[in-house]
């Protein structure tokens, strides 16, 4: 009897003890389970932060972007607007040009009219030779035909023109009023001698 007894609280005991361990690995496995929850509530606001970050910050650049094209834009538009302008204002000066040519042409040809003559004998004669300062710009004239300071236009039979005034006479003048002396280096003296050309009152 008292070895039954012994033998029942063995297996008793035997029973309590596999019972505790079943108890300590559940409860293990309960804490490893409320250890992974509180790991993942704690990191769960943290990744909302950061993702909320990352949102605000895609957010901004996306603004400063637009902020950028919008003032490029308007830069463009204010760059534009000068160039036409400029291009205008270019466009207005050569019409106000082309717009006051006619008139300075008809100034020039009203200042530069000309009386045509006839044709007359020219000989030739170096002031310098004789002594005279008065240069090689002028013409002795038949005073009657031409007085002093008249301005002669005198075109050559080759088309060659001579613009002179007439500053002096001669005794060949009053014997021939259709000859003129042009005043000329003896080294410029055409071969001939004596010429016949065109002469044209200028003014």
């Amino acid at each position: 009897m008292r070895k039954f007894l012994m033998s029942v609280i063995g297996v008793t005991l035997l029973m309590l003890s596999f019972t505790a361990k079943d108890t300590f690995a559940v409860s293990n496995s309960a804490d490893d389970i409320v250890s992974m929850s509180l790991v993942k509530e704690t990191i769960k606001p943290q990744l909302m932060l950061q993702k909320f970050q990352d949102q605000q910050r895609v957010a901004y650049q996306n603004q400063k972007l637009k902020q950028i094209q919008a003032e490029q834009s308007r830069m463009d538009q204010v760059a534009a607007k000068e160039a036409a302008a400029k291009k205008a204002q270019e466009e207005k000066q050569k019409q106000a040009v082309v717009s006051q040519a006619p008139t300075a042409t008809k100034a020039v040809q009203s200042t530069t009219s000309t009386s045509n003559k006839g044709t007359f004998k020219l000989s030739f004669y170096d002031p310098a030779a004789m002594g005279s300062n008065m240069g090689y710009g002028g013409v002795a004239a038949n005073l009657s035909v031409f007085p002093k300071g008249t301005k002669l236009k005198i075109t050559l039979s080759d088309g060659t023109v001579w613009y002179k005034v007439v500053n002096d006479t001669g005794s060949f003048a009053a014997s021939n009023p259709h000859q003129l002396d042009v005043a000329m280096p003896n080294s410029q003296v055409p071969a001939a001698g004596i010429l016949y050309a065109t002469v044209e009152v200028i003014g």
